[in-house]
């Protein structure tokens, strides 16, 4: 064996043949320690997550994901699945073992008749608006364009569109997916109908995802963006919201959150670092109506900054992109609420003013409307009676801050906690074992664990919010 095939194996503990092997199978990337861009490569959205896997395969279509998967077995790694790298706790990645990245699968195919989208599992949320928008038309999905498709819609999908057309999974029609075996699957109302029902909230734990097929929505120029108060409005202006929002009609949806004035244009420079209360709004309903909707909202407390215009709903989803860019330490904790009585709110604002660092956020996403009216037994999503998405939110360029960001982040859970519904969005929460995730799914997670042994009984796929097989 020479040197270079030494190091390789003691680096990977995966054989230069082995690796050749997989090259002929492989039409996209495989990208090994000591390539010049394993650095770049091994890197996730969430900088607090440092891990060094063996080997990264970047397909271009399922024969590779079924290639990677089937590499993966017969090396007995562990296997992540990477979409658009956004995960919180870092599940696009692992420690020693095989990473399946997608991010090379981008296309998509609109059919402006039938109102359908077809999106690559690699794809990412800016994609689907690019090629909606000149449609007049619209997916349900998150608040950042550079989120994962993939790993948004597997976990649920909450977004601005959610009041009016629901959860991303309420939009999904299809999917193609690679399984732990290697077999090439569709999973829809008719085919393989329980594996369906999984995917739609159930996570990554099925299997891979190559293809998404969904409905697209009438959504062109919004009236949105967001308004903001000082800190101290909130006493009053929460309660209001909260009011207006349970009681709105479905084309109106806005969120409520607490941050601070970033010290950039076009913020007011007197504001500049200013702890604050915020919504962001996303009407949907008539423009010419939006201003005699948003009176109202503007005489009940006068905003100190107010954006809310008409826009492009393209230009609403990316409004924080560049604010929270790649590369920034994060730490999630999450919560269901159905309502915030005083007490929650008293102690929702203490926390509030404790946030720890200038790009910490609270978020507080309506899920009620057309997203509420499902069924919880209808997809494993199952909190359907719940109206908030409560998510705290610590992030900061340097890691030297993580230690205060991440005790801010979980003393927040706990004083909160007690006034929740019980469980959490798991696509907002971190690694926190088994417990947590049994409680995300509520009723559903006995089903979906026997769904579980029947597709992947050996839990090929456990890098993830994972769902133990349960015959």
């Amino acid at each position: 064996m020479s040197d270079m095939q030494t190091d390789v194996k003691k680096a990977t503990g995966i054989s230069m043949e082995a690796i050749a092997a997989l090259r002929m199978k492989i039409r996209g990337d495989i990208i090994q320690p000591g390539d010049p861009q394993y650095e770049t490569a091994r890197k996730v959205y969430n900088a607090m997550i440092d891990k060094h896997p063996a080997l990264i395969v970047r397909c271009v279509d399922a024969a590779d994901v079924s290639s990677a998967i089937e590499f993966g077995r017969e090396q007995e790694l562990d296997v992540a699945v990477r979409g658009g790298s956004h995960n919180g706790p870092g599940f696009g990645t692992v420690e020693g073992g095989l990473v399946i990245d997608l991010s090379l699968m981008r296309g998509i195919r609109v059919d402006p008749e039938e109102r359908t989208v077809r999106v690559a599992g690699g794809a990412i949320w800016g994609d689907i608006d690019h090629a909606t928008y000149p449609f007049g038309l619209a997916v349900p999905g998150g608040f950042i364009s550079t989120t994962g498709v993939g790993g948004l819609t597997l976990g649920g999908g909450v977004g601005y569109l959610a009041r009016h057309y629901g959860l991303t999974i309420d939009n999904l029609l299809s999917v193609d997916m690679v399984l732990a075996d290697g077999c090439f699957v569709t999973a829809d109302k008719d085919h393989n109908e329980d594996l369906f029902w999984a995917v739609r909230g159930g996570g990554g734990n099925f299997g891979i995802v190559t293809s998404f097929l969904f409905r697209a929505n009438p959504v062109s120029t919004v009236y949105g963006g967001p308004m903001f108060w000082p800190l101290e409005a909130a006493v009053d202006l929460f309660p209001y919201w909260q009011d207006l929002i349970l009681h709105a009609p479905d084309e109106m949806n806005g969120f409520f959150g607490f941050g601070t004035i970033p010290p950039v244009a076009p913020f007011p420079e007197k504001y500049h670092l200013q702890k604050v209360c915020l919504i962001v709004w996303c009407y949907t309903g008539p423009l010419d109506k939006a201003e005699e909707v948003f009176k109202p909202i503007r005489s009940f407390r006068q905003p100190a900054i107010d954006f809310a215009a008409p826009m492009p709903f393209p230009i609403l989803q990316s409004l924080n992109d560049a604010m929270y860019p790649e590369g920034y330490q994060w730490y999630w904790q999450a919560d269901f609420f159905k309502h915030y009585d005083d007490s929650a709110i008293k102690h929702l604002l203490e926390r509030a003013n404790a946030l720890p660092t200038p790009l910490s956020l609270i978020h507080i996403y309506p899920v009620n409307g057309a997203a509420g009216r499902v069924g919880y037994k209808e997809t494993p999503w199952a909190y359907r009676s719940a109206n908030f998405i409560q998510d705290i939110i610590a992030v900061d360029p340097d890691p030297a801050n993580n230690e205060r960001m991440i005790k801010w982040s979980k003393d927040s859970w706990s004083a909160l906690h007690p006034y929740s519904a019980g469980g959490a969005y798991l696509n907002f929460i971190m690694d926190e074992g088994a417990d947590r995730v049994k409680a995300g799914y509520g009723e559903n997670y006995d089903r979906l664990a026997r769904i579980k042994a029947k597709y992947d009984p050996n839990n090929f796929f456990h890098i993830n919010q994972n769902i133990l097989p349960k015959a």
